[in-house]
């Protein structure tokens, strides 16, 4: 079994979740790079020191769970876990007019998907010294930002992403309470809008900006915060 820290980052062949990647080998962590599409996740790993591509496709019951397996059988365990596969669904919009398939899509993956990703890799990480849970979220879901009608995110009409976005919030906040007498530390990440295929290539955040937020709460020591929504504020380019 590898002496190294083994992290899972999902939705990591491209944007901010391969930077996650990188960065966590960078930092000696034994990284599984999980891809819907497993070429492309080998097709990424190759840029990558201390990384291995693994099938993953978070709405897939089946392909979670064959993930888990593998981890399971080649590392005995799971030190870390970045949920960072998302969508913008397509044909998001307006409350008022955004169709009730798109909010499912959403849904389905943003929520749905993380949650059950993390139901499948519980067991391994409760054989972790000090496992990590890092949700990745956005300013988007901020009631407190998206009520100002000053800020710039209240003209943004991505319903289905913010409602998704707030959801994983919750989700977070819970499972941090669930999980706070077992050494395993929950938090949300908010990354700020980073130059990718979700945030925009004209976005003022590089991806490795973006992914520096969500690498320090991975591998925060045990005296570090858990449950919180962590958003580097100062950092936003709202």
């Amino acid at each position: 079994m590898t002496e190294k820290k083994i992290a899972l980052v999902t939705g990591a062949n491209k944007g901010i979740g391969k930077e996650i990647a990188r960065q966590l080998g960078e930092a000696g962590y034994q990284v599984l790079l999980g891809s819907r599409d497993l070429g492309r996740g080998e097709e990424a790993a190759k840029d990558l020191d201390g990384t291995t591509a693994v099938q993953l496709e978070v709405t897939d019951p089946e392909s979670v769970q064959a993930a888990a397996d593998q981890i399971a059988a080649e590392y005995g365990r799971l030190d870390v876990l970045i949920n960072n596969a998302a969508i913008i669904p397509v044909g998001d919009t307006a409350v008022s007019e955004v169709a009730s398939a798109v909010l499912r899509d959403g849904f389905e993956t943003n929520v749905v998907g993380l949650v059950a990703v993390t139901q499948a890799m519980l067991p391994l990480l409760r054989k972790a010294e000090q496992a990590r849970i890092v949700n990745l979220s956005t300013s988007l879901a901020s009631f407190t930002l998206v009520g100002d009608p000053e800020s710039r995110m209240s003209t943004v009409r991505t319903v289905g992403y913010n409602a998704t976005k707030a959801a994983v919030n919750m989700v977070t906040v819970m499972l941090a309470n669930e999980l706070r007498d077992t050494g395993i530390l929950v938090n949300a990440a908010d990354p700020g809008n980073c130059a990718t295929d979700m945030g925009g290539w004209d976005a003022a955040r590089t991806p490795a900006q973006g992914a520096a937020v969500a690498v320090r709460l991975a591998t925060l020591d045990e005296t570090g915060p858990t449950g919180e929504v962590h958003a580097e504020a100062g950092q936003l380019p709202w």
